[in-house]
């Protein structure tokens, strides 16, 4: 099978993405050789959207401190999760502590959550205190809450849609609380999307309003998030996870800051304080069920052994108990013109994983097919 060419070194190999069109080796080594390969291909991704290429950082603009991209907004200007403008000298938003954009469903346990191996819902654990079964919770459910927008940009987002704002539906606190409080098969809310970060003043509000008005009731708080969330923020949604026996997963989704740039559009960095922050504050509290977690997709060509290896290490210096998922990917949004992650670099990534930390899985292994 004819490989593609790096635009850069000139290697051909037999996967490599059309839209970034640059290897792995020279997003790692020659970051200042690929940067405009990063930028065209984020520019073309985001123009489909109306949405900005990069964070506004306009002078005199107004700043949004919800995200690690802290948006300086100027007149007339998007944030880059698109739901925050500045109209008129005014930040407007689509999305505040009493309204969301976003839509929710009912999701019978045991569901596809990549916590499932480990979690309350799908293992009893924590029980009787956070899970109502001492094994698998079947006849309950998950309130899953999907948030529109994103203060990230993957160029693999398997949900991509999140990007389409006007699919969005704007719900109001009481609605989704009373959805919550008023079906006794409820037993967890989880928060993702796009990514909870530009409306965590909205999830954490509704969140504490669920743990106040539950009385005995179990329901679990869970964030699927990319962590790049206000360290403050992300405190108080740990707090709310913390007492509830819910669960934080993290999409580490690479180590390297340019190849971060080059899939993701910005720095993950912050995700990597954030998740330091909350090991060394919340994880001793409560080992069981695990109170944080996290999870990389296995981009193939991109995410390979070596960048896996640098998030193992990075968990097991805080705790190497701290559950790891390795996730399967399918072609989706810009990169569907790679294949499923091949078997051997699954492999491979779970090795490098395994040699630092206990708790190792692989999800989505129903699409291997080699």
């Amino acid at each position: 099978m004819k490989g593609r060419v790096c635009a850069v070194c000139g290697r051909e190999f037999t996967i490599l993405s059309s839209r970034l069109g640059v290897c792995v080796d020279c997003i790692r080594e020659r970051p200042e050789d690929v940067e405009e390969f990063i930028r065209e291909a984020h520019r073309e991704s985001r123009k489909i959207f109306g949405l900005p290429p990069e964070p506004p950082r306009t002078e005199g603009g107004l700043r949004c401190n919800l995200c690690a991209n802290e948006c300086v907004i100027g007149e007339g200007e998007k944030g880059y999760c698109g739901l925050r403008r500045n109209e008129d000298g005014k930040l407007v938003t689509l999305s505040t502590a009493k309204q969301g954009l976003l839509s929710y469903y009912l999701d019978p346990h045991v569901t596809n959550c990549c916590a499932a191996w480990f979690c309350p819902a799908g293992t009893g654990a924590g029980y009787p205190k956070f899970a109502y079964r001492k094994g698998a919770e079947y006849g309950y459910e998950n309130l899953a809450v999907f948030f529109y927008g994103c203060n990230f940009d993957c160029l693999f987002c398997q949900n991509y849609s999140h990007k389409v704002l006007r699919l969005g539906r704007k719900v109001s606190l009481q609605e989704l609380v009373g959805e919550a409080l008023g079906n006794p098969r409820v037993s967890c809310v989880c928060y993702f999307g796009g990514s909870p970060e530009p409306q965590l003043p909205f999830a954490i509000e509704a969140s504490r309003r669920i743990i106040e008005g539950k009385g005995d009731r179990i329901i679990r708080i869970c964030f699927e998030w990319n962590g790049c969330g206000n360290t403050g923020l992300v405190r108080k949604a740990a707090e709310l996870a913390y007492v509830s026996g819910g669960n934080l997963k993290f999409d580490l989704k690479c180590f390297d800051q340019t190849l971060s740039l080059a899939l993701s559009g910005v720095s993950n960095e912050r995700a990597y304080e954030n998740f330091r922050m909350v090991a060394e504050e919340f994880w001793d509290r409560r080992v069981e069920p695990p109170v944080l977690t996290a999870t990389t997709l296995l981009v193939p060509h991109y995410v390979d052994a070596k960048e896996v290896e640098r998030i193992a290490k990075f968990i097991a210096d805080l705790n190497p108990e701290i559950p790891y998922s390795l996730l399967v990917f399918y072609p989706q949004f810009m990169m569907d013109d790679l294949p499923v992650t091949p078997r051997r670099q699954v492999e491979e990534c779970y090795q490098a994983a395994k040699k630092w930390l206990r708790r190792v899985n692989i999800g989505n292994l129903h699409l291997l097919t080699d």
